[in-house]
């Protein structure tokens, strides 16, 4: 029954809407559920910044979503900087290595894009690596900071750890020696991946750039043996470890450590050095993840030879105990390359790409199949790998009874695990060929110690780069004598407005104090030059997710995806070309513009169209930049909510009032 218009007008405690009830000892109301009156509320929206899941996803934490909106235009480059050169500097400001990485990461970004819930990922990698290649076309370096700290620090491994540690710390004014104990730069991104995946004109160029930064090189130098650590630690003023691992681990069963069974780091080492040129008979690859599809297509490739010399046998060859003869393999025939898993295919941690491609290039993939003993010829070496097949159906692995078979093999790969050499420094490994490190990446108990990469965790390359921008912060903090606290919630490189306002020559005045006890400048923001007003920057503490955006905004647009060259079991037999055909400018740009820019404003005026009050309104264009579109006149705005839903990013949350 409706209250008639006297009573609401005479009852003077008369209340539309009864309280919400309080439970005992409750304080507040739950005001997120019970804001609305009608087609009104108390809340205003405030624009809130937050970290897009892609970046979220990255182990190098790069600003992604950033260097996207460079691309597509969105983002304005200063005054005589191109788009390609911005977009650049943006990525390799926690990433120095942007070719290397859009070729060979796996890409958890991708699979963290919230563009998934309509249709397909945004190409990242591809726009990535059209980024790399454009700076190496176009000649770009990277400067050192003008002035020098007067500290020394001492990076142990030339890998991408080390190397993108090494940029970080010349970025600080800091110097930087680093000593390996190859003949060349790179760790991993040279020595455990195949040239066709990293071309090596690629990969001198991005590290040439680093090390022309001022960056101190002493190659073929093993520190424990060529140099003590102690020497270092008179030396230097801080030492990174970044070794890498690059031991591989035996298969942990009967036979395992036969002559012809290697690791599949040792396997791709001889192959990069160029020292591996063919493989003998039957292979089989023991693994699952992405070193073992490299260890497989690199025996695709190589082929194998019907008639070898016992020094021409390739344990013999990986193992460095004689260099082939590549005249004398006139007769190839491609390998026989088998590789299994003990996942399912589907859950097999190796990327779908890469397993279609090796698929496609004539390697057997079996999974669910459990490595049991390796069979031994009366020579000691291995003929075969005896499996039994795994049954997952209770949720676990179990052995299937009487499912064993033997694969026959004259030659066993195991890329089942990794773990460093600790020769001269064997205080450092923590029992399971690694070294444990803090939430800074410092070693517990050796002050002035720091340690990054595959050493504490074999990851992706990413993820070592990740743990370079982290672990240089910790060392400049050290350098600084001060308290190492614990990383933000949400640990990447963030898009900072502020920094954007003041490289655009619209950054904030200094505040000036009235002196009162409750400064009446400070009461209020709208009108004040000293700050951003109704901004919040929540990327510390918050990823955005694809809930919290307007998806009906964003219509199908097909992905611009890489071109593939054609490698099949037709043409593998030699072909060490590189697969990947890049995208055009046209199209990377065609590309970044599907990013949906999750978490921030990217101008498509729904806000300001659709607000009943117009209340919501462009800022001036002299007053204009990326994350500063918008404002809203809260003298108009009555609280309806609309901007928000119709917000396709995210950025505006109705806040203001709580």
């Amino acid at each position: 029954m409706a209250t008639s218009t006297d009573e609401m007008n005479t009852k003077l405690t008369f209340r539309k809407y009864e309280d919400y009830p309080r439970e005992e000892g409750q304080q507040n109301y739950d005001w997120d559920e019970y804001i609305w009156q009608s087609s009104w509320s108390h809340k205003c929206p405030t624009y809130v910044h937050r970290t897009p899941p892609c970046q979220g996803s990255c182990p190098a934490g790069e600003d992604i979503r950033g260097w996207l909106d460079i691309v597509r235009g969105l983002e304005t480059p200063p005054e005589g900087v191109s788009m390609e050169e911005y977009a650049f500097r943006r990525s390799t400001d926690s990433n120095p290595f942007p070719s290397t990485m859009g070729r060979v990461c796996p890409a958890p970004c991708e699979d963290g894009c919230n563009r998934n819930e309509v249709e397909d990922h945004v190409g990242i990698n591809s726009v990535e690596q059209f980024i790399g290649d454009s700076a190496i076309a176009n000649g770009y370096t990277f400067e050192a900071a003008a002035t020098h700290s007067g500290k020394k620090v001492a990076i142990v491994g030339a890998g991408p750890a080390g190397l993108a540690a090494a940029y970080q710390l010349r970025r600080l004014g800091h110097d930087a020696t680093i000593f390996d104990d190859h003949d060349e730069l790179g760790g991993m991104m040279r020595y455990g991946i195949p040239g066709y995946r990293t071309p090596r004109d690629m990969l001198d160029s991005e590290i040439k750039r680093i090390t022309d930064m001022g960056v101190d090189v002493k190659l073929k130098t093993r520190v424990g043996t060529d140099v003590t650590v102690e020497q270092l630690e008179k030396d230097y003023d801080a030492i990174l470890w970044a070794i890498g691992a690059q031991s591989g681990r035996a298969l942990p069963i009967e036979g395992g450590d036969a002559t012809n069974c290697i690791s599949g780091v040792a396997f791709l080492r001889a192959f990069n050095e160029g020292r591996l040129q063919h493989v003998t008979g039957k292979v089989v690859v023991v693994g699952g993840g992405d070193t073992s599809i490299d260890v497989a297509s690199v025996a695709r490739r190589l082929g194998h030879i019907s008639v070898s010399n016992e020094k021409d046998l390739p344990e013999n060859i990986v193992l460095g105990y004689t260099a082939h003869d590549a005249a004398a393999l006139a007769a190839r025939e491609g390998a026989e390359v088998l590789l299994i898993s003990r996942q399912p295919l589907e859950n097999m941690n190796a990327a779908q790409h890469e397993i279609d491609d090796a698929l496609r290039e004539g390697v057997s993939i079996r999974g669910a199949l459990n490595p049991v003993e390796v069979m031994l010829g009366e020579d000691g070496r291995a003929i075969g790998l005896k499996v039994a097949k795994l049954d997952y159906s209770s949720g676990k692995a179990e052995i299937v009874e009487g499912s064993e078979e033997i694969l026959e093999a004259n030659l066993i790969v195991s890329a089942i695990g990794q773990s460093g050499d600790f020769t001269g420094f064997e205080d450092l490994n923590n029992g399971r060929g690694l070294m444990d490190a803090t939430g800074n990446y410092e070693i517990k108990g050796k002050p002035g110690h720091f340690v990054a990469g595959d050493i504490i965790r074999p990851h992706l390359l990413t993820t070592a780069i990740g743990h370079a921008s982290i672990v240089v912060d910790s060392i400049n903090t050290y350098f600084q004598n001060g308290e190492l606290k614990k990383r933000p919630k949400v640990d990447v490189h963030h898009f900072n407005l502020l920094s954007k306002l003041q490289e655009v020559g619209m950054g904030p005045e200094q505040f000036q104090s009235t002196g009162k006890t409750i400064d009446d400048g400070a009461r209020g923001t709208s009108d004040a030059k000293f700050a951003v007003h109704n901004y919040e920057d929540r990327s510390f503490a918050e990823i955005i997710p694809h809930d919290d955006l307007f998806l009906g905004h964003f219509s199908f647009t097909p992905r611009n995806i890489r071109g593939h060259k054609d490698v099949d079991s037709s043409n593998v037999l030699q072909n060490f070309e590189e697969r990947m055909i890049a995208l055009s400018k046209e199209q990377a740009v065609d590309e970044a513009g599907r990013c949906m820019s999750c978490g921030m404003c990217f101008e498509c005026d729904n806000c300001v169209v659709f607000c009943p009050q117009e209340a919501v309104f462009r800022v001036k264009k002299s007053d204009r930049t990326l994350g500063r579109y918008v404002d809203t006149d809260y003298g108009k705005c009555v609280g309806c909510h609309i901007c928000a839903e119709v917000c396709p990013t995210g950025y505006i949350q109705m806040g203001l009032g709580d």
